[in-house]
């Protein structure tokens, strides 16, 4: 047994306990959790923290395969110009990508993550991800905008999945401007049986919002660069978001992703269908891409589940969830502590499926623990850190 005493204990599904304990087994499973030791306890073995104990963070946006695009990509140039930059930059050799992937994922782990959802366009991360300590579900993602490419795509997308099997995984539509509607639908086909978590990039930049209400703008450029003739496309006279969520089930648990430029208007459209949405905020990858965060506050108290993500190394700086926390904190300080490390838990928890086991610290689960110090009272700062406990 290991006994962990701490300013603070977030259970995360109750109230923060004042200079709780915490009992864990050999096997990492959560024994008891209280404001005083075990009466068994030897004084002598419990450990002692300034600072928060929480559960093991859940990084619900990543992409491992890109770990070794680290610093190739120069900050705040717009989305356009980073997607350009990733088409020339991505391809390296297959060691050089899969050493770098192994790296992050031990930098993940030692930051306390103990599961992400991860963006796949290759079988590269398989074997990285089978010798990990983390939890992964892998999204296997396809692109194709134009629509007689859609059955074609689809069935390479699932001849992919089938590689991941029967690791946790599922295939998933890239981004509204980038699945044309005929290949939304074959997913929708797909997903209206069986599991198919879904993850998708939204609203990242204005630019997307104004291709899809107006014809216009840099994706325009986008598509003629890369040869793509969007002939067929039509000005949809509303948001990408808005043009996206009829044509996604019902059935499967959907996360959206960045949301950079969501508004109201689109938040209350959502949530006129009956569509299990859930969105995810990556704010350290935003200010690196668009130099821009999503309007944080007006989702909250919506109904949505709200989730965390780092998104890769080569729109970050670093896979450190308590650094995606610290930002929004910063720029949104009405934002408790006590919610940020709720999204960063047990509601990333809750949309992997994984909440019987992480997410909250309670007798019989197996969450992780984490601490946390460089505390301003209850506020992270710039000294904030996380360690791993278990």
């Amino acid at each position: 047994m290991k006994i962990f005493k701490a300013d603070y204990i977030f259970p995360v599904h109750a109230a923060p306990i004042k200079n709780g304990v915490i009992t864990v087994n050999d096997d990492g499973k959560i024994v008891s959790i209280a404001n005083i030791p075990p009466p068994d306890a030897d004084a002598g073995k419990i450990e002692y923290h300034k600072g928060i104990i929480c559960p093991g963070f859940v990084n619900t946006h990543c992409h491992l395969e890109l770990s070794h695009l680290k610093d190739k990509i120069a900050p705040k140039g717009g989305l356009i110009d980073f997607i350009k930059n990733i088409q020339t930059v991505r391809h390296a050799d297959q060691a050089v990508i899969a050493e770098a992937a192994v790296k992050a994922d031990q930098d993940m782990y030692d930051n306390g993550i103990v599961a992400v959802g991860d963006i796949c366009n290759s079988n590269i991360t398989i074997p990285v991800k089978a010798k990990s300590k983390i939890y992964y579900h892998s999204f296997v993602e396809m692109f194709g905008f134009v629509p007689d490419r859609a059955e074609e795509v689809f069935e390479q997308s699932v001849a992919l999945l089938n590689e991941f099997k029967p690791a946790p995984s599922s295939i998933t539509p890239h981004a509204p401007y980038s699945v044309s509607k005929e290949l939304f639908r074959l997913v929708k086909r797909f997903s209206e049986t069986g599991k198919n978590l879904l993850s998708i990039h939204n609203q990242e930049s204005e630019e997307e919002n104004k291709f899809f209400r107006y014809r216009l703008g840099g994706f325009l450029d986008l598509y003629d660069h890369f040869g793509i003739d969007i002939s067929f496309f039509k000005s949809q006279a509303r948001n990408s978001v808005q043009s996206m969520i009829p044509l996604l089930t019902n059935k499967q648990d959907i996360l959206l992703v960045h949301n950079t430029c969501t508004n109201l208007k689109d938040i209350y459209f959502i949530k006129r269908f009956d569509r299990k949405v859930h969105f995810c905020f990556c704010p350290g990858a935003n200010l690196y891409i668009e130099d821009k965060l999503p309007k944080v506050e007006l989702f909250i108290d919506q109904g949505f589940n709200l989730t965390l993500g780092t998104d890769s190394l080569a729109s970050n700086t670093k896979l450190c969830i308590l650094n995606e926390m610290r930002i929004l904190q910063e720029k949104f300080p009405s934002i408790t502590t006590e919610r940020l490390i709720q999204w960063a838990t047990l509601n990333g928890a809750k949309f992997l499926g994984i909440d019987d086991e992480k997410g909250t610290l309670e007798a019989g689960k197996t969450p992780g623990l984490n601490l946390i110090t460089g505390l301003d009272g209850m506020n992270f700062t710039e000294h904030s850190k996380v360690k791993r406990l278990i």
